[in-house]
């Protein structure tokens, strides 16, 4: 259904109420920015397109928004339409099983200790007769697989006695003749991300990426990101990694082709059959590609006196040493991503966030307790666009609070910093992410 909104406007000379005026890290996506907080604030495309390219991303929400079906949907499938997950172009409700429902979210699955396949050297080993993802849903017979999902909670207790209840999926894919996948199989849960800004994180140079990694820590910080490097088919060749939930693609034209073979079933110049056949045409390809690469980013919430005292916590507490406040892009095919000055507040790296969040699974270089930092641009609006949207890589958090006390690993200092502090430092630091 498509979303009308009235646009909110932020541009650089408003007040904040305070009596200052919004920054220039207001303009979150550069040029790019569009002046939406509402419902439809991920509908846009970005602000600097000329009117033909405005065109093509049209074009592009065609394909994207459509609800595909038979004869060229799936057979397997687990949604029939790229906004079935993404909602609103942002995040989806994580939501997965075989009712009358498409799913919108998803489970990976590969061999144990896989070293890749002459295709995809360094990649992950396909599950036979699965493949590397399970489709819940099928448009003829039986599915793959029949899959429960259901919720543990346990009591988490901040440093003043105040509880907050944690919860975590259980999800249990079996054979449709109800046996278990087997001991080989690795699973991986996710939750369908926000597509706002895609374009932007693509044209951000590999070389500064490699200059925020430290994989070794050598600055002896706690903190040792690194990018994840995967086999990219266009080039033949492994290159640096920055889409997937754990890098594992490294352009936007790779991951919506294998989105669209993957999640819907449909055939494409990325993902052909084996005879060649695409069902998506390569116009519809290289429209949605467009589209994806230039939703624009929504401009930032002007801060109030408690969301400055947070975006200072934000550092102090070491939330900023992983989500990097600012990135600049270089060159890019659409010159509107070109040469931006953006602030996403991700570093586009592996980072191991502990046990608790590990899905136990190797992803190319990623090992299982290792997430790609997600960008937080947008973080305030996504649960009014989608009000059953949650966070983290399979939406175990309801809540921005929650989604900090699941961190571990090298996040485990900046975790335990927030859980210790006095609540108005908490809601302070919360109130400057929903500025984002």
């Amino acid at each position: 259904m498509k979303r009308f909104a009235v646009a909110v406007s932020l541009v650089a000379a408003c007040s904040d109420g305070d009596g200052d005026t919004v920054s220039e890290e207001a303009r979150q996506g550069g040029d790019t920015t569009v002046d939406d907080r509402t419902l439809g604030a991920f509908d846009h495309p970005a602000a600097n397109l000329a009117s033909d390219e405005r065109m093509t991303f049209q074009a592009g929400r065609g394909p994207f928004d459509f609800q595909w079906g038979i004869p060229v949907l799936g057979p397997l499938l687990n949604n029939d339409s790229c906004l079935g997950c993404h909602t609103g172009n942002g995040r989806g409700p994580s939501k997965i099983g075989n009712g009358a429902l498409r799913s919108q979210a998803l489970i990976r699955v590969s061999l144990i200790d896989g070293a890749g396949t002459p295709d995809e050297p360094g990649g992950d080993v396909a599950v036979p007769e699965l493949g590397l993802q399970l489709q819940d849903h099928a448009t003829d017979g039986v599915p793959e697989v029949i899959v429960t999902q259901t919720w543990v909670e346990h009591a988490e207790a901040y440093g003043d006695g105040e509880l907050v209840m944690l919860r975590e999926p259980r999800v249990d894919p079996r054979r449709p003749d109800g046996s278990a996948l087997g001991p080989d199989v690795r699973t991986s849960y996710r939750q369908a991300p926000g597509l706002a800004g895609l374009g932007l994180l693509e044209a951000v140079p590999d070389a500064e990426l490699l200059a925020l990694a430290d994989p070794g820590d050598a600055d002896g910080d706690g903190i040792s990101g690194r990018v994840n490097l995967v086999w990219d088919r266009a080039r033949q060749a492994t290159v640096v990694g920055r889409f997937g939930l754990k890098a594992t693609v490294a352009t936007l034209r790779e991951q919506t082709g294998a989105a669209f073979a993957n999640d819907i079933g449909l055939t494409n110049k990325v993902f052909p059959a084996g005879d060649g056949m695409r069902e998506v045409s390569d116009a519809q390809l290289d429209q949605v590609v467009f589209f994806v690469s230039t939703i624009g980013v929504p401009a930032a919430a002007p801060l109030n006196a408690a969301a400055r005292e947070g975006k200072t916590l934000f550092t102090e507490l070491g939330c900023a040493s992983c989500h990097t406040p600012t990135l600049t892009t270089g060159d890019h095919p659409i010159a509107a991503l070109a040469s931006q000055t953006i602030h996403p507040y991700t570093d586009l790296l592996l980072h191991d966030v502990g046990d608790l969040l590990t899905d136990a699974r190797r992803d190319f270089l990623a090992e299982g307790v290792e997430w790609r930092t997600p960008p937080l641009w947008g973080l305030g609006v996504v649960q009014l666009v989608e009000p059953d949207a949650t966070f983290l890589h399979d939406g175990r958090a309801r809540t921005l609070e929650e989604a900090i006390l699941w961190h571990g690993g090298e996040a485990m200092a900046a975790r335990e910093a927030f859980r210790i502090t006095r609540k108005q430092q908490r809601d302070a630091l919360i109130g400057f992410l929903q500025t984002l």
